[in-house]
């Protein structure tokens, strides 16, 4: 540092200065080494900037003082920037104090050379910049002149423009599938629960049970449509129908995407847009909840849903709000937009009814969901309501159905989107034969062949394999169960042989029909022995539910009991009768579930009567067209409606 302050001094004296020092007194070369000092601060200051510090530091009266120990004071209120010091240096003191000054001096000079350094460098990066600025300002005013597209741009958009232009076919659900409510088959008390509940000043959400394939997605669909043209809905004319499935919908852990409600997209990670990731601000992307405002979010298959999800899901249906987070949020950074402020404060809005449908029983649905939403079941389609369906798609593919063709198909399916399929197939079979047989411009007919052909190919089977039969039986009953919200009759048969040895009969049933089946049977052969006396012990009693159907409830127990009492004493039963019912050691008869369910497995079976507990009576419809519809309370009463009267006809 010394040197670096001697060479400054030295530019500042005459070339003989050395010289000329050395024949100074001692006093003469401190007042020189000080005025020295005082150059080296103007130059690193500049004297204007020196006077001012020095008039703050309290300086100015002594750097004009002739008594140099007082100068040497000024010079270190400058240097040190202390104007507390007071105190003149003893003249022994100075050569010290002095030294001391010059590395303070030249350490001030030296770190003025290097930020003269970098300034200078600074200023050329600051130019560059600008430079590099101006040229990327210019090249977008040049962009938004000429617009994005570039020859090789243009040329991806005409060939996609073309692809446009080629169409392969429409769907056949697409060209078969209802336009209005009034085209819907078989759920006209489905669709008029859901009008309730949905075109209303108060629109309920609501959760559509039922099997696959009878209309659900369309009804709520139409609900909507027709809602819109009421005047006491709240749905205006531009009210979304969001339809989504909900086995597609997972939560992610990672709060990194969520298509239902939404998510946050951060500036590093998730790349929020270009110039808000370069600001650091945090992007909200808004999720189909808030696509739905106003109008209805379908998710089909609710019951698949993801368990955290719709727990997340039932927030945002109390709340009719979305609301975001992010650790990159900056309230008061000036740079986030006011729509991302206004969504980060407020949330988004999802004011919305939700339709959720499901092929699920409703104890498999979350009980909150369950409870925050109205609950519509859809019926199944009866044979006649997939003949129906299958004319009316014929009609508007424009052909002709010869004698049967419509029957043979409802034998093979329930659900009317598979009818259509099977339609479907059959008219392309019949287009490609008469292409062969050159009668393209001919009416096009699907006969029976043409049917058989594609349910053969298509490997399908019968949906109903067993059949009312007018022939009584003995051991033999028709008892009824529910899977699916789809009810099937129940094969279920015995045979009672006496015991080889008094006492020691066997009773049985096969293991695949269940625990529950296993307890009907003990509480049956407990009604045998008091309405008959019979002890079942002297008996062998094999009994068999057919094709092995597992039974999970107790409604079989009446069937089970008629079936033993049949084989025992030889009186043959009714099989164009179905029976369902749970029975008591006492030998009444309890109510079941599913009745309405259980009454169309029966009609399906082509049964003339069914059997219902007389508890039941409350949820049987006014009207069940087709079959009639008997109660009893105990067992002796279900005896009489189920087995056949003398000479073979069943008893009235």
């Amino acid at each position: 540092m010394k040197e670096f302050l001697d060479k400054l001094m030295r530019g500042a004296q005459p070339e003989d200065a050395e010289a000329l020092n050395q024949r100074l007194s001692a006093e003469e070369r401190q007042a020189r080494q000080v005025g020295a000092l005082f150059n080296v601060l103007m130059g690193v200051w500049g004297p204007e900037r020196l006077v001012v510090k020095a008039g703050k530091l309290d300086a100015l009266g002594l750097m004009k003082s002739e008594k140099v120990e007082e100068q040497v004071l000024a010079l270190q209120r400058l240097v040190y920037e202390d104007p507390t010091l007071d105190t003149v240096p003893d003249p022994r003191e100075l050569p010290e104090i002095l030294d001391q000054l010059e590395d303070a001096v030249a350490d001030l000079a030296a770190r003025r050379t290097v930020e003269d350094r970098i300034e200078r460098k600074i200023q050329t990066r600051m130019q560059e910049r600008q430079d590099d600025y101006y040229r990327e300002i210019k090249q977008q005013v040049l962009k938004e002149e000429a617009g994005p597209e570039t020859s090789s741009t243009m040329k991806r958009l005409e060939w996609l423009e073309s692809l446009e232009k080629k169409s392969l076919h429409r769907s056949a659900a697409e060209l078969l599938r209802p336009r209005a409510l009034e085209e819907v088959v078989g759920q006209d008390r489905a669709i008029q629960a859901l009008l309730a509940k949905v075109a209303s000043p108060f629109p309920q959400h609501v959760i559509l049970y039922g099997p696959p394939g009878v209309g659900k997605t369309t009804v709520a669909r139409l609900v909507l449509e027709k809602a819109k043209t009421m005047p006491h809905t709240p749905f205006a004319e531009d009210a979304p129908f969001v339809e989504v499935d909900g086995t597609t919908l997972r939560w992610d852990p990672r709060e990194v995407t969520n298509p239902l409600l939404g998510s946050v997209h951060d500036p590093i990670y998730q790349g929020a847009r270009r110039d808000l990731a370069e600001s650091g601000v945090p992007e909200p992307r808004t999720g189909l909840v808030t696509d739905a405002h106003g109008g209805v979010l379908f998710i089909d298959e609710i019951g698949e849903m993801d368990p955290l999800l719709q727990t997340k899901l039932l927030k945002v249906l109390e709340d009719k709000r979305v609301t975001f987070e992010s650790s990159y949020y900056d309230e008061n950074d000036p740079n986030v937009p006011k729509y991302i402020k206004k969504l980060f404060e407020e949330g988004a809005p999802a004011d919305f009814v939700l339709i959720g449908a499901t092929t699920r029983d409703p104890e498999d649905i979350n009980p909150a969901l369950r409870s925050r939403c109205a609950e519509v079941f859809f019926e199944p389609l009866t044979p006649e309501d997939i003949a129906l369906i299958v004319r009316q798609a014929a009609e508007r593919i424009g052909a002709h159905l010869a004698a049967g063709v419509e029957a043979i198909i409802a034998d093979y399916t329930i659900e009317g989107r598979k009818a259509v399929g099977i339609l479907a197939d059959a008219y392309g079979l019949a287009l490609y034969r008469a292409a062969e047989a050159g009668k393209e411009n001919e009416p096009i007919t699907i006969t029976q062949e043409l049917v058989y052909e594609v349910i053969q190919s298509s490997r399908l089977s019968p949906y109903v394999t067993r059949k009312a039969s007018p022939t009584a039986e003995v051991g033999r009953i028709f008892g009824l169960g529910v899977l699916g919200f789809v009810g099937s009759v129940l094969e279920i048969e015995a045979v009672a042989f006496p015991a080889r040895e008094p006492g020691k009969g066997v009773l049985r049933i096969n293991d695949t029909a269940g625990s529950m089946t296993k307890d009907s049977l003990f509480n049956a052969a407990a009604v045998v022995r008091r309405v008959t006396g019979e002890d079942l012990s002297n008996w062998d009693v094999h009994v068999n539910v057919i094709g092995g159907g597992r039974i999970d409830g107790p409604s079989a127990g009446t069937a089970i009991y008629l079936a033993m009492i049949s084989a025992m004493q030889g009186r043959p039963i009714r099989q164009d009768v179905a029976i369902t019912g749970e029975v008591s050691i006492r030998g009444g008869i309890r109510a079941v579930g599913g009745i309405y369910e259980k009454i169309y497995g029966a009609k399906q079976a082509g049964m003339a009567r069914v059997v219902l507990p007389e508890e039941n009576r409350k949820d049987v419809p006014q009207q069940v067209p087709g079959i009639e519809v008997c109660f009893a309370s105990t067992i002796e009463e279900a005896m009489r409606l189920v087995m056949a009267a003398p000479g073979g006809e069943g008893a009235s």
